[in-house]
């Protein structure tokens, strides 16, 4: 038998031309020849990410009233009915911080006990998913992103008279330093495969004065790469390079519409006017940059809290915010569920493009950990307990799902947020104020 002496390419190659750089998916031509074989086994990368979405939910049309593995699709959940083995959905878990809105959004991934007292004062924690980026910083180029569909606001007061930070991310890099969530699709995808990265608006308007597409200035070089690949990893580039290009087509049709005169709400500055659209754009590049494995986290918030965002295209005209203050009228609860619903909706299109992704031996479905849900339940009240959560995703082997875990001692948020980082091989004594892990393998009766 003749020796495979082939040099493998290093998992990092990037493909670099005129102000581009791109990332490319794993191989079969970076697994060392000798070891194709093994290829099947090895261990691909366990991902993470939040989804927000804001304003509590209908807690009547949301948690199941079974247990376990019996439990029902509720009419929220019904639409994620496809992912039913990979979800795993928790009730009776309490906000760490629960100060109306502020409290719901600044807790979630912090787990801080505590916020500002004004609109200056600004402090939580840590989030857990910067406690993760820390970690795969030398792994992958970016270590996280923070995303969202509203554009930031980071002056002033939004809720509770504390400052808008506390209601526009869920990101902190420190206690004192919140993250800007990052709404405009062309920052984005610069961010993920510019040469420089920046966000200045100067900046990316002269990359589309230039008229040509990223790839373009690789062209060549993506063709030699070609040659040096075998069928399947050609295949592999050509599918993964359309994606990219199907992506950046948006987004110029995006900066196309960028000065159409349009209500902020429903087209924000550098989006496209369609809130369906928008939503899409971010999705999408989210997949590129974790099959890609440029990050391995990232945090994503469908709406700010205090969203105010209608919903006409499914019958609900009203402001989300206003509507979610419902005074418990069964009527008006009900009509807010219809919300709660789509989002959920919009969340499995998300989960059908993971699991129709081939990742390793699986899927990027199968390989990651996904946090949704809200940092209020009850939004008339503000209720910080019982809060609406639910995990989805394979989580690379560690997460069993397709059942319905009940807690009755009111454990904090910031347990399950310990728990998760332990599922991600980044154990930690603690995330804000957890005090201690949370079972979500088994409790007694399940």
């Amino acid at each position: 038998m003749a020796l495979l002496t082939t040099k493998p390419l290093a998992r990092r190659t990037v493909l670099r031309g005129l102000g581009a750089t791109v990332g490319l998916p794993l191989l079969d031509a970076m697994v060392p020849a000798f070891a194709l074989r093994a290829h099947a086994a090895l261990r691909p990368a366990h991902r993470f990410q939040a989804f927000y979405v804001p304003n509590g939910m209908a807690m009547e049309y949301w948690t199941p009233r079974a247990e376990g593995s019996n439990f029902e699709l509720t009419p929220i959940l019904e639409p994620l009915a496809p992912y039913r083995e990979q979800l795993l959905v928790l009730s009776g878990l309490k906000a760490n911080w629960n100060y109306i809105h502020a409290g719901a959004s600044g807790s979630f991934l912090t787990g801080t006990t505590r916020g500002g007292r004004n609109e200056v004062e600004i402090i939580a924690d840590v989030s857990m998913d910067q406690l993760l980026a820390r970690h795969f910083a030398d792994e992958t180029q970016i270590p996280s992103l923070e995303l969202a569909m509203d554009q930031p606001n980071n002056a002033g007061a939004c809720s509770g008279q504390l400052s808008c930070v506390y209601t526009h991310t869920i990101s902190w890099r420190s206690p004192t330093q919140p993250l800007p969530m990052e709404w405009n699709p062309r920052a984005v995808f610069e961010t993920l495969f510019g040469d420089s990265g920046s966000t200045d608006w100067a900046a990316r308007e002269a990359r589309l004065r230039q008229h040509r597409s990223l790839l373009d200035a690789v062209t060549d070089r993506l063709a030699d790469l070609r040659r040096e690949l075998g069928p399947q990893d050609r295949h592999k580039v050509d599918d993964y390079t359309e994606a990219i290009r199907d992506v950046e087509r948006r987004v110029q049709k995006t900066e196309e519409q960028r000065d159409l005169d349009l209500p902020v709400i429903e087209q924000p500055q550098g989006a496209p006017a369609q809130f369906e659209e928008h939503l899409e754009l971010m999705l999408d590049l989210q997949l590129l940059a974790l099959r890609s494995d440029l990050t391995r986290v990232v945090t994503f918030m469908i709406g700010k809290e205090q969203s105010a965002r209608p919903y006409p295209q499914i019958g609900v005209p009203e402001a989300h915010h206003p509507l979610s203050h419902h005074n418990d009228v069964p009527e008006i609860v009900a009509h807010m569920s219809r919300i709660n619903r789509y989002h959920a909706q919009l969340f499995a299109g998300y989960l059908a493009k993971l699991r129709a992704t081939p990742d390793g031996d699986g899927s990027l479905l199968d390989h990651m950990t996904i946090l949704y849900g809200s940092g209020i339940s009850n939004s008339t009240r503000h209720a910080g307990d019982n809060l609406p959560l639910l995990l989805a995703g394979g989580g690379a082997g560690k997460l069993a799902g397709g059942r319905h875990l009940r807690y009755a001692d009111e454990p904090p948020l910031a347990n399950l947020l310990v728990t998760l980082m332990d599922k991600l091989d980044v154990p930690v004594e603690r995330v804000g104020g957890s005090t201690g892990p949370l079972p979500i393998d088994t409790l007694p009766g399940v």
